[in-house]
């Protein structure tokens, strides 16, 4: 979900090698990159560590259970397991503000995504009132945030839904890329993605992995892997605080506004 690049993907192989070394447990790296579906994943039964959206986690669709949430090291969440979404623009566009985009095509990633469908829908909902479309078109599924980056860039969209824990990985790991994106509106701070383990394992593994890496940001192996992967550390989560993504979720539903547009 967040291996943004190689050389991220490379920071999360070696904080999960240190997670398996600080907890006495062996814990084998699968590979699971788009297009691979990740419903499928949340589904194993033999997950350790693997992120989750907290939208179909809230909905309790699959069977795991919360270890952690990732607490990003910038001023958005202010110390907490917190994101939201950007809405970005071609850094060229002539588009100065939200209002501008309507009537123009809109992306969105895929429906169990809090941060590129259920946040964009929420955020839009004051100005879809009126019950008319938004937006000319609705462009999706593009199911991850780089597709949404690549249509924004190749004039496939207008403007689309980025999450900002993703876009502080690419401002480190890819200025040029981010360099050529532009935010227009923030959505409202939620739960972040979390890091699950399936319903099965035992507890006591789980809390070895808790322990762990609620212990990372002591440590001094992995400051420098936080650090390039943009963390202050980790959080011990509750499942009753992803509820706010189902309410947010209900309200734009009860108004009719089931797909961004």
């Amino acid at each position: 979900m967040y291996a943004v690049n190689p050389a991220v993907r490379a920071a999360w192989t070696e904080l999960f090698g240190w997670v398996s070394a600080a907890s006495g447990l062996a814990l084998e790296v699968i590979d699971h990159a788009a297009p691979a579906p990740l419903d499928e994943l949340w589904r194993r039964g033999d997950l350790g560590l693997a992120f989750i959206c907290g939208y179909p986690f809230a909905s309790g669709g699959f069977p795991v259970q919360p270890v952690v949430a990732p607490v990003p090291a910038s001023a958005l969440g202010a110390g907490r397991p917190l994101y939201a979404s950007h809405l970005v623009v071609r850094a060229e566009s002539g588009l100065a503000t939200l209002a501008e985009s309507f009537g123009g095509r809109l992306g969105w990633t895929v429906e169990h995504s809090q941060s590129g469908f259920n946040a964009l829908r929420s955020h839009l909902l004051p100005y879809r009132r009126a019950g008319a479309s938004l937006y000319a078109g609705s462009v999706g599924p593009l199911v991850t945030p780089r597709r949404v980056i690549e249509a924004l860039l190749a004039g496939e969209i207008d403007i689309g839904p980025l999450d900002s824990y993703f876009h502080d990985l690419l401002l480190a790991h890819e200025p040029e890329t981010a360099a050529r994106l532009r935010i227009v509106e923030t959505t409202a701070p939620r739960p972040i993605p979390l890091l699950v383990a399936s319903e099965g394992v035992q507890p006591a593994i789980v809390g070895k992995l808790r322990g762990a890496l609620l212990a990372a940001s002591g440590d001094a192996v992995t400051a420098p892997l936080l650090a390039r992967l943009r963390l202050s550390g980790f959080a011990a989560v509750e499942r009753e605080a992803y509820g706010v993504l189902l309410d947010d979720a209900r309200e734009a539903e009860a108004a009719g506004y089931v797909m961004p547009g």
